[in-house]
């Protein structure tokens, strides 16, 4: 049974591009409980989003298995489990699959479909998308999850099409690749590289690092976990979730209220390394102290200690060198199994870039600067991704007056709460620019409920179009601004700030004040009745 459409004129009440985390829930949100008649597509050929493309070997989240999934269905949550205290891609995708089934929410998409543009025609209000199948439809509301990490960025090196090998970035990871005896290269060592690092070195014939920047990485602390632990957990969810939603980085654990320099160097060193063998990147950077991230004193302190465990660890004093990083530890905080320690396997070889960068790919392998050859079977790009915004750049989205969101966005992101974008209306995005730096599903949660709250409201009063007043964007991009200089964030060369793109000016991209206050400003926004946009042909303007 499909639902009727509300909205005159047009094809569907609301139009949702991702089959994510975000789009999802926002199909059952918008079609299972307001009745709206839902369209989504999705260019993969099934749902999971970045869960889907991301299948290279290793791949994991650094959020614990049981804060990395959806919390509005209590049942979902009871019944659904896990095994490990990370959660795999594999399962994250049975998951994904489990809620789609669940709720039925594949019947409301296309897949291997993608959005080519997206126009919003100011007579009628509604916005018209384009798909390329040749397919145009039109609808009141549009929601775009296109994913914080999805934009594919491959490096601009000569002779990449030369290669004779197989040549794969690890957001496309084809299923039939083993890697079993080869010799085998990879550009990039950052999340996904450590991961597909630490899978590949033991079954590879030879492994070749080839490091841009050399980063800060503490252990993951994979392990599995009891059924008397995972029992404790589901029996209390409830605060456990309050907890998440009102923390800063929303990953379980209460962050510290201790300056480092408050205590003494003996107490620094026990914390830190009571948190370097509990694991976990952002447990490391936010539960031991207060001021990792916006004191140089706390940052060197931090550093110093993983400075040591490189040492300690590497056992060849030049590659140990070549490991420790020489920026600040500001940057998203990394965790994996036994990073360091792959580099002491006789199968595995560290090139440094920066010292010697690559002159270009041949049909054999990598050619350096300096002449050295390294001959490879099979070439990995594990160079991320045009993050937060890039995805949004490369589709023409098109508002009022004709303006492109790439035009728009040239100097660098806007984004109203990483939620809307004025001179766009009635289009919501989700993790769009300047939203909450944070594990994930909470913060998609948050968006998807307050999207799907203000979607009933502008129906409820006959709005036509709502769109956020520019200056209400600026005061809110003035915040995110504010926040980030006084962090150490802006400091280091990251893709929170779109510095892994050449070319690409660095701007904020975030809110760094924590998922807490970030849900208090989406609650103030509401109980304001919405003062920060203009309603046009509400019904609640004549009253």
């Amino acid at each position: 049974m499909s639902n009727s459409t509300q909205t005159a004129g047009a094809d569907y009440d609301a139009i949702v591009i991702g089959a994510g985390f975000g789009g999802l829930y926002t199909v059952h949100k918008l079609r299972d409980e307001q009745g709206l008649n839902v369209k989504g597509y999705d260019n993969a050929s099934d749902v999971g989003g970045t869960w889907y493309w991301n299948r290279y070997p290793g791949a994991l989240s650094d959020t614990e298995s049981y804060i990395y999934r959806y919390s509005f269905d209590k049942k979902l949550l009871g019944e659904w489990t896990w095994t490990d205290r990370y959660i795999t891609q594999p399962e994250i995708l049975d998951y994904l699959n489990h809620v789609a089934d669940r709720y039925d929410l594949r019947r409301s998409y296309d897949f291997d479909t993608n959005m080519t543009s997206a126009k919003f025609d100011e007579a009628t209000n509604l916005w018209s998308v384009t798909t390329d199948k040749g397919e145009t439809v039109t609808a009141k509301i549009l929601v775009t999850g296109l994913g914080l990490l999805s934009a594919v960025n491959y490096p601009d090196l000569k002779g990449i099409d030369t290669f004779k090998g197989a040549c794969v970035h690890t957001a496309r990871w084809p299923e039939d690749l083993d890697l079993t005896g080869k010799k085998v290269g990879i550009i990039g060592t950052a999340s996904t590289g450590q991961q597909v690092i630490t899978s590949t070195a033991p079954i590879a014939k030879h492994l070749t690092v080839f490091q841009r920047s050399a980063q800060y990485c503490v252990p993951v602390g994979q392990r599995p976990q009891t059924d008397a632990e995972i029992s404790d957990i589901k029996a209390n969810w409830d605060t456990i979730w309050d907890q998440v939603r009102g923390a800063a980085v929303a990953f379980g654990f209460d962050e510290s209220t201790i300056p480092a320099m408050s205590v003494s160097a003996e107490e620094r060193e026990r914390v830190f390394q009571q948190a370097w063998d509990e694991g976990g990147g952002f447990r490391f950077m936010f539960a031991t102290f207060a001021d990792i991230a916006t004191d140089m004193d706390a940052n060197k302190a931090a550093t110093d200690f993983v400075t040591k465990k490189i040492l300690e660890i590497v056992k060849d004093p030049e590659t140990a060198k070549k490991l420790i990083p020489t920026d600040i530890y500001a940057k998203r905080p990394l965790c994996g199994t036994n990073y360091f320690e792959v580099y002491n396997r006789d199968n595995v070889s560290l090139v440094d870039v920066k010292a010697d960068p690559v002159a270009q790919i041949t049909e054999t392998g990598v050619k350096l600067v300096s002449g050295a050859e390294h001959d490879l079977d099979v070439l990995i790009f594990a160079t991320g991704f045009d993050a937060v915004d890039g995805n949004y750049t490369k589709i023409e989205f098109v508002g009022r007056d004709g303006v492109t969101l790439g035009d728009k966005w040239k100097g660098g992101p806007g984004g109203f709460m990483g939620v809307m974008e004025t001179g766009f209306p009635n289009m919501f995005m989700i993790l769009g620019p300047n939203g909450p730096f944070t594990n994930l599903p909470p913060s998609i949660e948050t968006q998807v409920e307050w999207i799907a709250d203000t979607v009933k409201y502008v129906n409820a009063n006959d709005i036509a179009a709502i769109d956020v007043k520019p200056e209400a964007q600026e005061e809110w991009l003035e915040t995110c601004r504010t926040i980030a200089d006084m962090t150490l964030f802006p400091k280091a060369d990251s893709w929170i700030f779109g510095a892994n793109i050449p070319g690409k000016e660095g701007s904020v991209m975030f809110y760094l004040g924590g998922l807490g206050n970030y849900r208090q400003a989406l609650k103030d926004v509401v109980d304001a009745n919405y003062a920060s946009f203009t309603l046009d042909g509400a019904k609640i303007a004549a009253e």
